[in-house]
């Protein structure tokens, strides 16, 4: 990879913000100055440094974040704050996106990355990722709702959806506290599945996408990188 290439893919600038760097000197490859822009690094044996900090190449980034109520599951937008709004921009240069969405009241785990093969892997239907989800119903959940989730849910307009695993998990007169297990993702599927057993979501988590479970150290709001092991579960 070029020098200049490397520089501006890990944060330090545009091209040309590269290319004063070198022209000052700032940049050194196993301890020598180097000026030419278009030097090709060997990414497994050379040291690069920026003014005396290591540059460590990391092509991509996953996050975790417990995302909170109030923000939509976009990399932009007009008018709503989105999930990368929270992000600090230190990270912009990697042009993150979430995995999936959550709807706007929707919290808890969500997934940010630039690996375009994560994402797939998170998200083809093909893969049946496990996601996770707690729920506080308006209503008296089941055990009748219960077998009914297990064989399939009709909805509204006549999709019915793939057997989910619905546990009851406490009641309180007629409000309910369910954890409910997903192969598949459709629109407000969640909500549109409880509403078909006639009932109302009227808060709702995710907890768990197949073996990851959200950091319970992470405030709403709050991010952290995946770790190897935790990337892993998704890439092997």
């Amino acid at each position: 990879m070029r020098i200049d290439k490397l520089l501006a893919n890990m944060g330090y600038g545009s091209r040309k913000d590269v290319k004063i760097l070198l022209k000052q000197g700032a940049v050194r490859i196993d301890d020598q100055p180097v000026k030419d822009a278009k030097r090709q690094i060997n990414l497994e044996a050379e040291r690069v440094t920026v003014h005396g900090e290591v540059v460590e190449y990391k092509p991509f980034v996953y996050l975790m974040m417990n995302k909170p109520s109030g923000v939509i599951s976009a990399t932009e937008d007009k008018v709503e704050s989105t999930v990368v709004d929270l992000i600090d921009p230190a990270y912009a240069h990697y042009d993150l996106f979430p995995v999936g969405r959550l709807d706007k009241d929707t919290t808890g785990l969500l997934l940010l990355t630039n690996d375009g093969a994560f994402n797939h892997a998170l998200m083809s239907p093909r893969k049946h990722v496990d996601k996770v989800y707690i729920a506080e119903v308006d209503g008296e959940m089941t055990a009748d709702d219960v077998r009914r989730f297990a064989e399939g849910v009709e909805l509204e307009d006549g999709y019915t959806t793939k057997p989910a695993r619905l546990e009851l998990l406490s009641k309180s007169g007629r409000r309910s506290t369910i954890r409910l297990t997903l192969s598949e993702g459709k629109y407000h599927q969640v909500k549109r599945m409880v509403a078909a057993v006639g009932k109302h979501v009227e808060r709702l988590e995710r907890v768990q996408i197949g073996g990851l479970e959200l950091d319970p150290t992470l405030e709403p709001g709050a991010y952290r990188e995946l770790t190897e092991t935790e990337v892993d579960l998704f890439l092997i």
